[in-house]
């Protein structure tokens, strides 16, 4: 799991503004909730792993069950923070989408067109995930939505208590969506629940038809599965047949939309899923 790899070592996190400018850190340990484990879990390991060097043999089934255990108990505290995110969300009928996807999917630029195309129809704001830069939450303010740019440092992933911090500045409009772009990588954020209504994975034809059977936790967790820049098939060797067969193998209630964010191909099948979305908060 992720906190094996060091991402959750205790750097801090950042909340931008991106109308304001104004910048604050996560509070990670507000309450005494998620990354209280999660500094426990760095020094613990770092210890078990320093005795096991040592004493490998006597050490490692105890520690491989400590890590486990603190793996749990760090989810734990992460599912209840986003049960009271989704009850926070649920008494304002404000819908929130997380949006996952690898690198370079075009989940941005999807946004962006989402926002100007419906501009007057649904009222839009946008959590914005990325390690650095402020880049993306900027195009999102151009694009016409409100937006706070949340940065993780060396974390690969939003976590709930990030979310509540967002949501707290960016209050939503009753009644409005808020979409949440998570950092890009289709492994750690299908672990954490951020209290979202589902999860939306977008993948671009320029990646392999078989990602979602490499990666079948995160498509086993969204509700949908948007097919983007389908606009470049002329010039590529991507069966689209199979990749939504990979989906479905992984996921067969999971629905898939062929979209180009680029050109506005198949984008009223996904305004029409959104509106399907609002009608069920």
């Amino acid at each position: 799991m992720c906190i094996d790899c060091g991402c959750s070592d205790g750097a801090t996190a950042t909340m931008t503004n991106v109308k304001s400018g104004e910048i604050s850190d996560i509070r990670h340990d507000a309450g005494g909730r998620l990354h209280d484990s999660a500094h426990q879990h760095s020094h613990g390991h770092d210890h078990d792993h320093h005795h096991g060097h040592h004493h490998h043999g006597h050490t490692h089934s105890h520690g491989h069950a400590g890590v486990i255990d603190l793996q749990q108990s760090l989810l734990e505290k992460n599912d209840a923070l986003a049960a009271r995110n989704r009850a926070w969300l649920a008494g304002r009928e404000v819908l929130m989408l997380n949006l996952v996807s690898s690198p370079g999917s075009g989940k941005t630029s999807l946004l962006e067109r989402t926002i100007r195309d419906l501009h007057g129809r649904m009222a839009i704001s946008v959590i914005e995930g990325d390690q650095a830069t402020v880049n993306d939450g900027a195009r999102i303010d151009a694009a016409g939505a409100p937006a706070i740019q949340v940065n993780t440092g060396t974390g690969c992933h939003l976590e709930a208590d990030m979310i509540e911090q967002a949501l707290g500045v960016l209050k939503p409009r009753p009644g409005s969506i808020v979409f949440v772009e998570n950092v890009g990588n289709l492994v750690c954020p299908s672990l954490f629940d951020l209290g979202e209504k589902a999860k939306v994975a977008i993948l671009s034809v320029t990646e392999g038809e078989d990602k979602p059977l490499k990666y079948p936790h995160m498509f086993r967790a969204a509700k949908l599965v948007l097919l983007n820049k389908i606009d470049l098939l002329p010039h590529l060797d991507f069966d689209v047949e199979r990749v939504v067969a990979a989906a479905r193998d992984v996921n067969p209630d999971v629905d898939v939309i062929k979209i180009s964010a680029r050109t506005g191909d198949g984008l009223q099948d996904w305004y029409n899923w959104l509106e399907s979305q609002t009608s069920n908060v």
